[in-house]
């Protein structure tokens, strides 16, 4: 796991970098991504909060999206 707490927004700043796009937003709370590569889809929601994201919920996001942690701490 990162070694530091990841606030929802710099998470989907980073995702943003991996190549998602912001498919829908839902009020100011929650943002659907969506990546296509290799004829393959990932989808994932970030909850936009102000609180550091649980480990649990950071890691079902990743499993979602299929980043590596490793890679999650180089788009950081």
């Amino acid at each position: 796991m990162p070694s530091r707490e990841i606030k929802p927004r710099t998470l989907l700043k980073a995702l943003l970098k991996a190549g998602f796009e912001i498919k829908r937003q839902r009020g100011s709370s929650h943002v659907f991504l969506e990546r296509i590569r290799n004829s393959e889809t990932r989808r994932t929601s970030i909850s936009l909060h102000t609180r550091p994201l649980p480990f649990g919920t950071l890691r079902a996001i990743l499993k979602q999206t299929g980043i590596s942690e490793d890679e999650l701490e180089d788009l950081l």
